[in-house]
């Protein structure tokens, strides 16, 4: 049995909550994330649903709320952007330890890396980074009023209220000090470009946080964009810039774990920076800010996570070289400084 579940515990909820789900029910922790933890639920007929729930161990106030992320993918799932169907919500945290949700199973392959994307047609690869572009573009097109989403935070002065958050969360799980997550830090507030509009920020928006596949005959297409812990209200310039240091081409080191576009063949930065602004009607000439940020942003999780293999709260503590996070933390407060020509 997978760690995080207690499977009768769990069954008997699933008996009540999703009767669909056919009984006995068989656990499986899906490979590929370090924060939420997510499980393909087996039912007994063949088919499949899926279970989120928080990391194991502390964690800090306010992340990786079950009930937010749940109520997220039943309003974007009203629109026209591809999400997993939301099915049920535990909020008692006597079932499981914490508190989790169930998602439909949704068919398809999550492109992690180079290797997995290397599966998709050469013809295929331009065609779905267009496609990612125009997904972002029409999530940032919804209001979220309309889909019950319009007090999942406020909307203006979203770069502070960021910058504020991650330096508290950098203070509170640092394992080192690192003065240039400081350094950038000051410019990145002394920098603040001012926000134009605001809509609902995945947080993070990425190839490798998507299902993505095609049916008999046709293209390849995202069935699904996943993992919306981070979600809120916001500028959404913030998704573009994490997009694009997602988006590396093959001779370039990997921002994140997930780099699928180094197997080449997919858009350029400049063609996604073009769709999106096309399907958007946004200006995004001041994207290098945002990207600084968002590698600063990531350098401030990464380090949260390193904290928890460190305490060995993670997981798959026991498998995993910490230097990697280390070095990667390092490489990231590095690129951020680069994008603002800190020194």
């Amino acid at each position: 049995m997978p760690a995080g579940i207690n499977a009768a515990a769990v069954s008997d909820w699933f008996a009540q909550h999703v009767p669909q789900a056919a009984q006995p029910l068989r656990f499986e922790l899906i490979a590929g994330g370090r924060s939420n933890l997510t499980y393909r639920v087996h039912c007994g007929d063949g088919t499949s649903v899926v279970l989120r729930r928080p990391p194991l161990g502390h964690v800090l106030a306010t992340a990786h709320d079950m009930g937010r992320e749940h109520k997220i993918i039943s309003g974007v799932g009203q629109t026209d952007v591809p999400v997993p169907r939301a099915i049920a919500l535990c909020a008692d945290p006597e079932v499981n330890e914490a508190p989790f949700y169930v998602m439909s199973h949704e068919v398809g392959a999550v492109l992690h890396s180079a290797d997995e994307s290397a599966l998709v047609p050469q013809s295929e690869r331009a065609p779905l980074s267009r496609q990612v572009a125009d997904v972002l573009a029409r999530l940032h097109a919804v209001e979220p009023d309309d889909v019950g989403l319009g007090d999942l935070g406020r909307r203006e002065d979203y770069l502070g209220r960021q910058l504020r958050r991650w330096k508290r969360q950098w203070e509170q799980s640092k394992t080192r000090e690192l003065p240039i997550m400081d350094d950038v830090a000051a410019e990145l507030e002394a920098r603040k470009p001012t926000q134009i509009g605001s809509s609902i920020v995945h947080g993070d928006y990425r190839l490798g946080n998507m299902i993505s596949g095609a049916r008999p005959n046709e293209h390849w297409a995202i069935v699904a964009v996943l993992d919306w812990e981070l979600c809120t209200l916001g500028d959404p310039m913030a998704d573009v810039g994490y997009l694009m240091n997602n988006w590396v081409s093959p001779d370039e080191p990997s921002a994140g774990t997930s780099a699928p576009t180094q197997a080449g063949g997919f858009a350029s930065r400049s063609e996604m920076l073009d769709w999106y602004a096309d399907a958007s009607g946004r200006d995004v000439s001041g994207v290098d800010y945002y990207r600084a940020f968002s590698y600063w942003r990531l350098a401030a999780i990464s380090e949260g996570v390193l904290n928890r293999y460190l305490r060995g709260v993670m997981a798959d503590a026991a498998e995993t070289d910490t230097n990697v996070f280390r070095e990667h933390v390092d490489f990231l407060s590095a690129s951020a400084a680069e994008r603002l020509a800190v020194r």
